[in-house]
């Protein structure tokens, strides 16, 4: 694939420094009292070991030696990684939180898929192996959904390193189950009693899990809930993700706003993943729209995401857009972009053209 087909990364690289990308924006320009998280650039590493692996170019692994370096600097000895640095490159925290964990795991899995030169590797093992021990203990749903996801990619991309992931990542797939079975209700096909942020990596990680395993009872949990947040977030083909400032609790009404940028890429992902797993055609307009939300179908017809210069504004408010653009929202664009580029519809599903609401079965 052509380097013309990829998105811009000119808002990319603007937030980002010698140590990292730096967490949030003022405006189009970065805030740098905000400092860096592991988050954030586990999120730009994983962007970038994508981008190598379609366009293996300089930049591209200019962009990758940045990340892993600030990935190599995080890493906290017995806890997994630090997240939150300052901008006097001082780390304020301890330990990570749990989702950071997840989120660097799956990470430098991405670099292990890719064929980078040798020392990259090298090291995205080493640090993958000293993460190991403190990512069993993990409880955050999200957290350990993100380890079934890296041992997917490891898998798929015969990566003979870091076998030990693999039970932990089984471990985690039958926790995602198990909760799933325990939050259930006949109104409620869910993980948890509420939807929060980031809800389609939990039925991401079980068609992950889904197809690694071949396990009919982690496919049916899959389809079931990611079925129900697609009832929950899509009408009239449009995406309307759950709301921020309030969330969305079973008996309740879902929160509008603030709709955030996550929910439309971890959206599509997920999309993507059960496209691959079932062939089935709704999954594929499911991608579609979550992807037209960043352009402006949407509840409010704006546009979050500037193409020129690869910028995404942090959200959409009842009033319009929220006019920064901070690093998770620009990745989280940027992602669903490259996903664009590199997703090809399997030869024996014909896509449905009709604008009507998309349909999903959750039973």
């Amino acid at each position: 694939m052509s380097q013309a087909q990829l998105p811009s990364m000119i808002h990319l690289d603007r937030m980002t420094d010698s140590t990292g990308i730096i967490q949030h924006g003022i405006y189009s320009l970065p805030r740098r009292e905000s400092g860096y998280t592991t988050d954030d650039n586990a999120r730009a590493l994983r962007l970038a070991a994508k981008l190598w692996k379609i366009d293996p170019s300089a930049v591209h692994l200019s962009r990758v030696a940045c990340y892993l370096s600030f990935m190599e600097h995080a890493r906290s000895p017995a806890r997994g990684f630090h997240n939150f640095m300052g901008y006097q490159r001082d780390w304020l925290d301890s330990g990570g939180t749990e989702d950071c964990q997840g989120q660097a795991i799956l990470a430098l899995a991405e670099v292990l898929a890719c064929n980078l030169p040798s020392g990259f590797h090298d090291l995205a093992a080493e640090l993958l192996e000293d993460a190991l021990p403190p990512a069993k203990d993990l409880k955050s749903l999200r957290a350990i959904a993100y380890l079934v996801q890296a041992w997917y990619l490891l898998k798929v991309a015969y990566v003979k390193q870091c076998d030990k992931l693999e039970l932990i990542a089984i471990r985690a797939a039958e926790q995602l189950l198990e909760r799933y079975r325990r939050s259930k209700r006949n109104d409620w096909f869910w993980f948890e009693s509420r939807m929060t942020y980031a809800n389609a990596v939990l039925p991401h990680a079980l068609f992950d899990a889904a197809e690694l395993w071949d396990d009919a009872p982690y496919r049916d949990a899959a389809e079931t809930t990611f079925g129900f947040l697609s009832l929950s977030t899509f009408c009239d083909a449009q995406f309307a993700p759950i709301g921020n400032r309030d969330w969305y609790s079973r008996g309740e009404e879902k929160s509008v706003f603030d709709q955030q940028p996550v929910e439309a890429s971890t959206m599509a992902a997920a999309a993507l993943a059960a496209l691959r797993v079932t062939g089935q055609a709704k999954y594929q307009r499911i991608f579609e729209q979550s992807c037209a939300w960043f352009t402006g179908e949407n509840n409010l017809g704006i546009a979050l995401a500037n193409p020129a210069d690869g910028s995404c504004f942090d959200g959409l408010t009842p009033k319009g857009v929220n006019k920064n653009q901070g690093a998770e929202s620009t990745l989280a664009y940027l992602w669903t972009e490259v996903l664009r580029v590199q997703q090809v519809v399997p030869h024996n599903i014909k896509v449905p053209v009709d604008s009507s609401c998309v349909p999903v079965d959750i039973t």
